[in-house]
């Protein structure tokens, strides 16, 4: 054997993936996860945003937090792909109100009760503790985790979220009308606005083929989508008390992630909640918009591993 081929780097081992399975975890709710990779590793729990299935924490993105070292959860939040629905109507009149600040605008649930949904769901693993990284909404969902029961996280993934002050992380008002606007029924009207949003919200640093986003909106469809969900959980962001004087008080690891393309959750922020939390590490990518472009899987699995190994 050559010296070259003996220096050779083993091959990575096989990262076991389980197949779909369900855990009653709140309330009865009943939530769909997977996991991915060896389940002595260090415990990751993937926290999604607004509407989105856990499926977009993309596979590849999974495999690849397995290979770091992590046991990767990632799971559907209620009202989103297989998980439970709460049968709660929302209009969209409370939604606006609440948006304008009413205070009579009660959710049907509250980002407190998503995080709890998340703790039922590593009591059901019998995890004590685990790393978390959430997106936007997931984002919320994750920090909230840490003010409710800090012992039982290990290290905090803030990305493109906002700590729910409203002088911060603001949409851009263009984006309002299609967030409000109704879809049209069935599958073919589910991809074309899905099309339309993912133009408005994107990374323009990375742009995503209209193909490659037609069939993660033909998977989300298929998973299963909720309009009436999508609402109450859009009333539980724009309810979601102010955590920054909360977050003060956290004592752990923590990275924020954002976009300086953001037209969803403004940089702001990311700043904001990298400011409240004391010791937190700021990334801040250009041209980064509101998704996980492939080309950065590298930087924010690392940024994870990184924030762990501070644990």
């Amino acid at each position: 054997m050559s010296s070259s081929s003996s220096r050779r780097a083993a091959p990575k081992p096989e990262v076991t993936v389980s197949a779909e399975l369900f855990a009653p975890v709140n309330k009865g709710i009943e939530l769909c996860y997977q996991t991915f990779g060896d389940p002595d590793a260090d415990p990751l729990l993937l926290v999604m945003g607004l509407g989105g299935p856990m499926t977009w924490w993309d596979e590849e993105l999974c495999r690849l937090l397995a290979g770091k070292g992590f046991f990767v959860v990632r799971y559907d939040n209620r009202d989103t792909g297989r998980s439970s629905r709460v049968g709660t109507r929302v209009g969209r009149t409370a939604l606006v109100r609440a948006f304008a600040g009413g205070t009579r605008v009660r959710p049907p649930y509250t980002l407190d009760d998503m995080a709890e949904d998340a703790f039922g769901l590593l009591d059901h693993l019998g995890l004590e503790s685990a790393h978390v990284a959430g997106v936007s909404m997931g984002g919320m969902i994750v920090q909230t985790m840490a003010i409710l029961r800090p012992g039982r996280v290990r290290s905090l993934t803030s990305i493109m979220s906002t700590t729910g002050k409203r002088t911060v992380g603001w949409q851009h008002p263009s984006l309002t009308p299609t967030l409000l606007a109704k879809r049209g029924r069935g599958r073919e009207a589910y991809l074309r606005s899905s099309v339309t949003m993912w133009r408005l919200i994107g990374s323009p640093a990375f742009p995503q083929t209209r193909e490659v986003v037609e069939a993660r909106a033909g998977e989300t469809f298929d998973r299963g989508i909720s309009a009436d969900g999508v609402l109450r959980q859009m009333l539980a962001i724009v309810t979601q008390p102010n955590r920054s004087a909360r977050l003060k008080s956290l004592r752990l690891p923590a990275l924020v992630i954002h976009g300086l393309a953001d037209r969803m959750v403004h940089v702001s922020g990311g700043r904001a909640t990298a400011a409240a939390i004391p010791g937190a590490e700021l990334l801040l990518i250009d041209g980064m918009g509101h998704d996980l472009p492939r080309p950065l899987f590298e930087t924010i699995a690392g940024g994870i591993r990184r924030t762990a190994d501070r644990a």
